[in-house]
């Protein structure tokens, strides 16, 4: 199946009973829909580790879409595992940690100081 056709072929399926689609491994496709909007929920794993150079997963293609943090767990070796799913329209704001740690109290206080 060529990635011109995946974004239809996907709506298709979509809209019929079945089970969950799944991708994995492929930013080609994973960037087809985001572009079409078709992604209802996102399971990513974060390893601590640094390769360098790599492929965007969002690339400029992507259409905006809110996801909110369903789940997520941190294995014994770091590896964090988070699922997002769906949640209506983007919204800005602040998304700043409420209240601020210690640590942020003490660096803002700093700067003041500081100048």
């Amino acid at each position: 199946m060529a990635l011109r056709d995946a974004a239809s072929d996907v709506a298709k399926l979509k809209q019929e009973d079945g089970p969950a689609l799944l991708t994995q491994g492929s930013t080609d496709l994973i960037r087809t829909l985001f572009a079409n909007d078709l992604v209802d929920e996102i399971k990513m794993f974060t390893f601590p580790v640094v390769l360098g150079r790599g492929k965007k997963l969002f690339d400029d293609g992507a259409k905006a879409a809110a996801f909110k943090l369903a789940d997520s767990r941190v294995s014994p070796n770091g590896i964090v595992i988070a699922r997002y799913v769906r949640d209506g329209a983007v919204t800005t704001g602040d998304y700043a940690m409420d209240p601020p740690t210690p640590a942020e109290l003490a660096r803002r206080e700093k700067m003041q100081r500081e100048g």
